[in-house]
């Protein structure tokens, strides 16, 4: 096995797909046999389908049936409306989608799937346009950590985790399998088929294959203002050619299962450059991705409430960045760097009471990056995590706290390295139901963290920085969420609000040059901020209506020295208001949404001068969605506009998104 692990990574171009239909398809012929199951009468259940109950910490979570209700296209679209994100968008189908949760940063959010963390020791960004909504059942965001405490060690680490759950196999001995197809099409010269496939083994057997492809010239028009007028310009260089495989094997008993993963991702990004005026954008900036992981996963559970918890996970991950007309006396850059991981991590969890449960968990994770820079350091991570949890109920109170530690040692080739870690980081928790109507919940948490520089951060361009001290966060959250279910016109009411505080140390920003970018710490910086949203749904036969609308207010500023300048000035990106809304009207098969996301005005530098000011936008989106069947074949239909008003905008500075766009969608299941 360890010999055929080490094949695969090292020739990662044989794009996962022999591997995954030789696993699975041979364990369809050795673990197939005849199934002895009993048929039972169907049971339609008519109902709303209610919130999630937040129960310890605040959460919000958005599920696959209502992806085509917000013009989903990729994870980042799909999590843009929840409170307290800022998505961070470079424009472009292919552009890179990075999020921050409370002001903390993209490197401060954990994104697990199916409760391994993706992780890249590289630049501890993850790029959220890389995700597919396809195959994806829910994505879910905590802050603090997961409510459930048999985790991953890694589950404790950050300030905040978005949890993304893969659609698992629900399968029977009458219908032993169940493909799904689709393709959707639009602006840019999109073209996105992709397919499922649930196959039944055994009574205990099955698995999922997900596949799909993008391609797309990416090409897009927007407005370029010249201090006088504006004037209608063409982004170009923003080409997409995408594909995807990933094929998992499940096995379940009564009190077991497991899991096998492979995935394989590839793809050619063009990386169009930043507009600057009366400078004609270079072209032909290149990015390619060539990433592999295998991902398994076991749990058992015990009669006498002692459950295990073990996932392991080798990948790998090579980028190449080409820009064919850079400065140099080459006249050509041209980057190749790759990281692997190995992680190992197992948790035991075990109820001492029914209203006690205590858990332990530990991680190992070995990470090591290559690249053809001059002078590279060629370094080595070993990550060693423990973390003690406990979660007690005691009537309306229920309290959970965690004590999480780190251990870093980093070796490299040549020169100097970072000196060793050892940290210690606790939690705390509280969430009560004070009054007779239990449908109101107060919470709390205090989280104390650090986040560890990333090999970039320390290693990446000719200034070597191993002096970086790690970012230390401290967190408080006091909030409240209200749920109830009603039986008149509306059919159930769900508030929550929550005001925190974060205070973070040493915090490291990168300092960007054409030649030599660099990290450093600032100091110090607080965050202020409200989190508030609001979700209903009414009935006005034969009509449904649903609402729901999340604000942000966050002011980050820089308090570092207060004789300075940049004194309380608020940190770069970060509008203090934030506010989306989506509605939608549905009767019978057929649904009308609408989506509106505002931003407050912002500024791209820490000076906050006139200069560096980025005006407040809004940008709608609207969608038209048909379910229903042919043949007794579900099918869905759907078209989509995206930015409906054709809103002149950017995210970033110098970056421009798309003017109004379309997309249609077609999707039979079989």
């Amino acid at each position: 096995m360890k010999k055929t692990v080490a094949y695969l990574l090292k020739y990662p171009h044989l794009r996962g797909c022999m591997l995954v239909l030789a696993c699975l398809l041979s364990v369809t012929s050795l673990f197939a046999q005849s199934d002895t199951t009993k048929k039972l009468k169907e049971v339609k259940v008519n109902a709303s389908a209610m919130p999630a109950t937040q129960l310890v910490v605040p959460s919000q979570s958005i599920t696959a049936n209502d992806f085509i209700h917000y013009n989903t296209f990729n994870v980042a679209d799909a999590i843009r409306d929840f409170s307290g994100v800022i998505i961070k968008d470079y424009g472009g189908i292919g552009g890179l989608k990075t999020m921050s949760v409370r002001g903390l940063g993209a490197n401060h959010t954990s994104v697990l799937y199916d409760g391994v963390q993706i992780n890249d020791a590289e630049n501890g960004q993850i790029d959220l346009g890389k995700l597919n909504v396809n195959g994806i059942q829910k994505i879910t965001l905590y802050n603090a950590q997961p409510p459930n405490i048999l985790q991953t060690a890694r589950a404790f680490a950050a300030a905040s985790i978005l949890s993304i759950e893969t659609i698992k196999p629900n399968l029977s001995a009458e219908k032993p399998y169940l493909v799904t197809a689709g393709v959707k099409a639009g602006s840019f010269g999109l073209v996105n088929p992709y397919l499922q496939w649930q196959q039944r083994i055994s009574n205990k057997w099955a698995f999922i294959i997900n596949s799909y492809t993008i391609n797309a010239d990416g090409t897009y028009n927007y407005l370029l203002f010249d201090g006088v007028t504006n004037t209608k310009q063409k982004r170009v260089g923003s080409e997409v050619a995408i594909q995807q495989i990933d094929g998992t094997l499940y096995w379940n008993d009564s009190n077991s299962k497991f899991n096998l993963r492979v995935n394989y991702y590839n793809s050619d990004r063009g990386l169009p450059n930043a507009v600057i005026l009366y400078t004609p954008p270079p072209i032909g900036q290149k990015l390619y991705n060539r990433d592999l992981f295998l991902q398994g996963g076991y749990e058992h559970k015990w009669d006498n409430g002692l459950q295990l918890l073990i996932n392991s996970k080798v990948s790998q991950n090579q980028l190449r960045y080409l820009d064919p007309q850079f400065p140099n006396t080459a006249g050509v850059l041209d980057q190749h760097f790759s990281q692997r991981e190995y992680y190992q991590s197992a948790a035991l969890a075990y109820s001492i009471k029914p209203n006690w449960q205590v858990s332990y968990a530990a991680d190992l994770a070995v990470n090591n990056m290559n690249a053809d820079l001059p002078n590279f350091r060629y370094p080595t991570r070993l990550t060693i995590l423990n973390a003690l949890a406990s979660n007690l109920i005691l009537g309306d109170l229920t309290l959970q706290g965690s004590l999480f530690n780190t251990n870093l040692h980093e070796t490299v080739k040549t020169g100097t390295t970072t000196p060793d870690r050892n940290i210690y980081a606790p939690t705390l928790i509280a969430t009560v139901k004070p009054f007779a109507d239990k449908n109101l919940q107060l919470r709390g948490f205090y989280k104390y963290i650090f986040r560890a520089p990333t090999f970039n951060d320390q290693y990446y361009g000719f200034s070597i920085n191993t002096g970086l001290k790690p970012e230390f966060t401290r967190q408080y959250d006091l909030g409240f969420s209200y749920l109830k279910s009603l039986s008149g016109f509306f059919d159930y009411l769900s508030l929550s609000a929550d005001a925190y505080y974060n205070n973070v140390t040493d915090k490291i920003i990168y300092i960007p040059s054409l030649y030599n970018g660099y990290a450093r710490n600032i100091g110090k910086v607080d965050v202020l901020g409200i989190d508030a949203g609001l979700k209903t749904q009414a009935k006005f036969k034969p009509f449904t209506v649903s609402l729901t609308a999340n604000y942000t207010y966050q002011q980050v500023q820089n308090v570092t020295d207060a004789t300075a300048a940049i004194y309380l000035n608020q940190l770069p990106y970060t509008p203090k208001h934030t506010l989306a809304i989506n509605a939608g009207i549905s009767k019978g098969a057929f649904g009308v949404y609408y989506n509106q996301v505002l931003s407050s005005s912002r500024y791209y530098d820490n000076d906050n001068l006139p200069a560096d000011y980025m005006p407040a936008y809004t940008i709608s989106d609207a969608s038209v969605v048909y379910k229903g069947s042919v043949n007794h074949f579900p099918i869905s239909l759907s078209a989509e506009v995206n930015n409906l008003f054709n809103t002149n905008y950017v995210v970033v500075q110098s970056y421009p998104m798309p003017g109004r766009s379309f997309r249609i969608s077609f999707q039979i299941t079989i």
